[in-house]
């Protein structure tokens, strides 16, 4: 549990331990954040290399990062439906929906982006 009364420089490095914490969790639990990070060490030199501006490489790797963004969102979203409880319920299933069709848009945002940069 977060400590409460933290303040300034403190309540920065505990943040910093919980982000860490969170993103170790979602490696070790979620495999779709294991593929995109995957795709994220592939994708940064490709980006790097294809952009011809410092506009396009940050797009480019912005998006993949996007993607990245929205599925720990998502993670966290499943991870608290899951920790209410594990029995089918109709909004349990509506959140996790929800979730996954924003990371299937954070992903198709990434492929019109990557296609338009590489063929215009």
């Amino acid at each position: 549990m977060a400590n409460q009364n933290a303040k300034g420089l403190e309540r920065l490095i505990n943040a910093c331990f919980f982000s860490f914490a969170g993103f170790k969790a979602t490696w070790t639990h979620e495999e779709a954040f294991r593929q995109e990070v995957l795709l994220f060490v592939i994708a940064t030199p490709l980006a790097i290399w294809l952009g011809e501006t410092a506009i396009e490489k940050l797009l480019l790797i912005g998006s993949i990062v996007l993607v990245m963004l929205v599925e720990l969102l998502n993670s966290a979203v499943e991870t608290v439906v899951d920790r209410v409880g594990l029995e089918r319920h109709e909004l349990s299933g509506r959140a996790k929906d929800i979730g996954s069709a924003a990371v299937m848009l954070s992903m198709a945002w990434a492929a019109v982006t990557w296609t338009l940069i590489i063929l215009i």
